[in-house]
């Protein structure tokens, strides 16, 4: 198993470096649930007709790939992979449990967590990894690592010897001989997702270079796409943010003072990220060889030791979470930063020469939406320093419970596909941050706007300008099966839940296209959320 996930296979369970929550300046060794084919612990128990059908198919998916190993008891070792896996599913927390920052914050002595899981060895284990003298170790989900302690002495050797193969032959599948991969296609691609038609040959390698070389590829990219002046405007727009959000919380009637100075404190302390690192990482230890395969191990078993030599060490506060090509942007709440890669500084988030309206409509609620992640009902949980410490009184954090919870009951009776829901806890953080980076973007603008002409463009005026463009922002394509899996695994909610479920919720969209009672978007004043 250690031998495995050096070399980027996770069979079992994931074993990461990462901040400690409640010593942010210390990495440390962390253990969370994991060992399943399926993408969430649901698909394995629930018996809805969607679930019913992803575990016939990926029975079938399983025997087929053993099959093509020339595995002559195919049939038998898939019933075999499955009932494991359906064990280790049990065991798993949902995904709405490890959304808790105190749930998943469980700090042991690894002689203390050994003497406690005698079965497993976990000393030799981490002896294995090359961290001989291991002081201390994060479990975020303990109950499942006590009943994989069981399950060592339950099921036989055989047994694991097959699930074991699995987890190589699966992680392997979309790498090897075109069978393989079409058949790893087949499934994870068409019966979870109900993509038809695999991407051009060129887009998977690039896709894999960038993920594996991510850095080495950010600088080609940085090289050759990104302005010097799109950063400059950038940290504009940032400081534009900070200022009127520091007017939202000094404004909010229902935080005490006592919690704002605080907040305030918070937001001062966010460091914001644009662009790329400062320092590159350095891939030149990386054994590329003639195997395309081979390679990819040596890439995982390169990222696998990066990761595992902080272990230990203080933290790297220079070092970026995301690569510098990626369209996407973050908020760590651990390390209390806003990171923006350059690659999201383009179209439809970013117009290097659009109006201000346009612009903040778009990236400028990505830039509140970030920052408001240090305030939703997870980053709330730590201070400008981030750790998970409490710093709000009592009062107020109840306060704040009552008023998200309006979003909790919207997003819950969002319909798609006519009859799914969002699932409006498990959305909560985002939708949160949309709706906040929301309100403190459309401040913002309104503070960029003064003493400038508010004309119509196009026929639009500059509030409606703002909100057409956070609408183009989450436009999207979207096959029946992907939108299926999404809503029961991914916190954010669809597209059009994002634009609509959130505008509601904000006075000025009501304002600036003329929503009345009984127009579809119309919320009474009295249903509609206050956060930030």
């Amino acid at each position: 198993v250690a031998m495995l996930h050096a070399k980027g296979t996770s069979p079992l369970f994931y074993f990461y470096a990462d901040q400690d929550a409640k010593n942010s300046e210390m990495v440390i060794a962390n253990l969370h649930q994991g060992g399943l084919g399926l993408s969430d612990r649901d698909y394995y128990l629930n018996d809805d007709e969607r679930s019913l059908e992803i575990r016939t198919k990926y029975l079938e998916f399983v025997e087929q790939l053993l099959s093509l190993t020339k595995d002559e008891n195919a049939a038998v070792h898939a019933q075999i992979i499955m009932k494991l896996e359906t064990r280790l599913a049990k065991a798993s927390n949902t995904r709405l449990q490890n959304r808790d920052p105190h749930a998943t914050y469980n700090k042991f002595l690894v002689s203390d967590f050994s003497a406690n899981a005698k079965n497993f060895h976990w000393n030799e284990y981490f002896n294995a990894l090359g961290l001989n003298g291991l002081q201390e170790i994060n479990v975020n989900q303990p109950g499942f690592f006590t009943e994989l302690d069981v399950m060592k002495t339950e099921i036989p050797l055989d047994e694991w010897k097959v699930y074991l193969k699995w987890n190589v032959i699966n992680d392997a599948a979309a790498y090897l001989s075109k069978d393989f991969e079409d058949a790893n296609f087949a499934f994870y691609g068409t019966v979870l997702s109900g993509t038809t038609k695999q991407k051009e040959r060129w887009k998977k390698v690039l896709s894999v270079i960038s993920n594996g070389l991510g850095e080495a590829v950010g600088q080609l990219y940085v090289e050759r796409y990104f302005p010097a002046e799109a950063k400059t405007k950038m940290n504009q727009l940032v400081d534009n943010l900070k200022v009127a959000w520091a007017e939202h919380i000094q404004n909010l009637d229902w935080m005490s003072d006592a919690t704002k100075v605080k907040a305030l404190e918070k937001l001062d302390a966010i460091r914001v990220k644009v662009g790329y690192p400062d320092v590159w990482k350095d891939y030149s230890s990386v054994n590329i060889g003639s195997s395309y395969y081979d390679n990819l191990q040596a890439v995982s078993l390169y990222s696998f030791n990066y990761e595992k030599n902080k272990i230990g060490k203080p933290v790297n506060r220079e070092e970026w979470g995301m690569y510098p090509q990626t369209v996407n942007a973050y908020y760590s709440p651990t390390m209390n930063e806003i990171v923006f890669p350059a690659a999201i500084l383009q179209e439809p988030f970013f117009y290097q020469h659009a109006d201000d309206a346009v612009n903040y409509g778009a990236i400028g609620v990505v830039i509140g939406h970030e920052m408001s992640h240090g305030f939703d009902d997870q980053g709330r949980e730590y201070d400008k320093n981030g750790n998970l410490v409490n710093w709000w009184t009592e009062e107020d954090a109840a306060k704040f419970n009552v008023q998200v919870q309006v979003l909790v009951d919207q997003f819950n009776n969002f319909t798609m596909l006519d009859s799914l829901h969002v699932d409006g806890q498990l959305c909560l953080g985002e939708n949160i941050a949309d709706f906040g980076g929301l309100s403190i973007s459309y401040t913002a603008m309104q503070k960029a706007l003064n003493g400038k002409s508010q004309n119509p463009v196009d026929g639009f005026t500059p509030a409606q300008r703002f909100f057409l463009s956070y609408a183009q922002v989450w436009r999207q394509n979207i096959r029946d099966k992907e939108l299926m899996k999404r809503l029961k695994e991914d916190v954010h909610s669809p597209g059009e839940a994002r634009v609509n479920g959130a505008l509601v919720n904000v006075p000025e969209f009501y304002e600036a296209f003329g929503i009345q009672e009984g127009d579809k978007l119309f919320v009474a004043p009295d249903k509609r959320a206050i956060v930030w």
